[in-house]
């Protein structure tokens, strides 16, 4: 029997789980590649045979996407699965356009295919964009559970940047099994706040293997999505945080709409620094896809750790990198706070060098703020050397972690925090009562 070739684009994260579940020990497809994008310096590796199976015994290669139609040639695929988030629907069909024409087959695979059933109750943390909000609403409802007296175990969308062999399967439930297994900025900031509380948090590629270890400690499973993907997970509760300041992105943005139409509570965040208007615009895109579902009403308060006085002064300001860059945002907690405090923001991009420098000319739209990027030693180094040579009077750090653990930085600074704010009727605690 001749195999079916396949192609699975990626950014290290998706592409890796829809393989293990779909295609894995089928000897009716060869994946030929996964391609990479989104995510710097991914491509290059391969996915090793301690993951890939004896169907291939020398990994699969990860190469770049650009590379994609000339692949589709060289290797006569029949199908290309696209498995990455967070993009528009148009940056979909140009991606389905482009496969059609090299001969191929487009696929998306769905949730009946890609969702894993637990043996504990699952309740997952999804958003319309990045950025909109999901770590602080999955904090606030581990409190809930936790309060309750419920063993509460996130899992973690993956964020595999390292040796994959090492990565099957992660538990994070100290500061340092950060350290012990080598992780980025990006993952310490989603990791830490759980560890700040107690949790324990399981990650790395395997979600099968991955729930199986959870399961063990878990009387609830709390899936903290990554981006705008879907959960790996059938769930319980399909929680979705959209955010008014991007309200048409609901329905404009792949796979957000897909998780805003299987939603049974959408929360919308930020209501305190959005309009009247966007609000509103808001709960009509909710309504014209899911008017079954719940929709709580929340701000995102931002406090700063401790008391400053930033009236009048310089400030850089370094937020949150994915929100900033693939999440499409020109503000943050950070830049919300520094302006209610009355500081004067300062442009960072004529003294960014390396790894930063590319990422603004990659993502010009992020502007005068600077984004905590830290994919790898290098870009942590340049991301250090950009704060230290803008000239300011203080540095407001806006991310999920506190950066200065990571990077020295030579000026006075302030760590900004932010919660969820639920407002009225319908709470979290009202929609989780099955669960306490």
């Amino acid at each position: 029997m001749e195999r079916r070739r396949i192609i699975i684009m990626g950014a290290a994260g998706r592409d890796f789980h829809n393989f293990n579940l779909v295609y894995r020990g089928h000897e009716e497809y060869e994946v030929v590649a996964f391609t990479a994008t989104q995510i710097p310096d991914i491509e290059g590796r391969a996915y090793p045979t301690a993951l890939a199976g004896e169907l291939y015994p020398n990994g699969i290669p990860i190469l770049a996407e650009e590379d994609l139609s000339k692949l589709i040639k060289e290797h006569n695929v029949d199908d290309v699965v696209f498995a990455y988030s967070d993009v528009s629907h148009e940056y979909v069909m140009h991606a389905a356009s482009l496969v059609n024409a090299c001969g191929a087959n487009f696929v998306l695979l769905g949730a009946r295919d890609t969702m894993i059933k637990s043996k504990k109750p699952v309740i997952s943390i999804c958003a319309t964009r990045t950025g909109c909000g999901k770590s602080q609403t999955t904090r606030r409802v581990a409190e809930i559970l936790l309060e309750a007296g419920k063993k509460v175990v996130a899992i973690r969308h993956p964020m595999p940047y390292g040796d994959l062999s090492k990565q099957i399967w992660q538990r994070f439930g100290e500061y340092d099994d950060m350290l012990k297994h080598e992780c980025t900025i990006e993952e310490m900031e989603e990791y830490e706040p759980h560890i700040d509380r107690g949790n324990v948090v399981f990650a790395g590629v395997d979600y099968g293997r991955i729930l199986e270890e959870a399961e063990k400690e878990a009387d609830v499973v709390l899936w903290d999505g990554g981006n705008n993907d879907a959960s790996f997970y059938a769930s319980d509760l399909y929680i979705v945080v959209a955010d008014p300041h991007r309200a048409a992105h609901g329905l404009t943005y792949y796979p957000g709409e897909q998780n805003l139409r299987m939603a049974d509570v959408v929360v919308i965040n930020k209501e305190d620094s959005a309009t009247q208007a966007q609000i509103d615009e808001m709960v009509g895109v909710i309504k014209q896809v899911n008017p079954d579902a719940v929709i709580i009403h929340a701000d995102s308060p931002v406090t700063f750790e401790e008391s400053v006085d930033l009236k009048g002064k310089r400030v850089l300001v370094v937020e949150d990198g994915p929100t900033l860059t693939h999440g499409g945002m020109k503000i943050g907690a950070g830049t919300v706070a520094a302006e209610r405090a009355g500081a004067i923001l300062v442009d960072a991009r004529e003294q960014a060098t390396g790894k930063i420098k590319e990422m603004y000319d990659k993502y010009p739209h992020i502007g005068t703020l600077l984004p905590a990027a830290g994919y790898s030693a290098e870009q942590v180094a340049d991301l250090e050397k950009t704060i230290n040579a803008v000239d300011c009077d203080y540095v407001v750090i806006g991310t999920p972690i506190d950066l200065r653990r990571v990077v020295n930085i030579e000026k006075p600074s302030v760590r900004v925090r932010y919660d969820l704010g639920v407002k009225g009727s319908p709470t979290l605690v009202d929609v989780l009562k099955d669960f306490i």
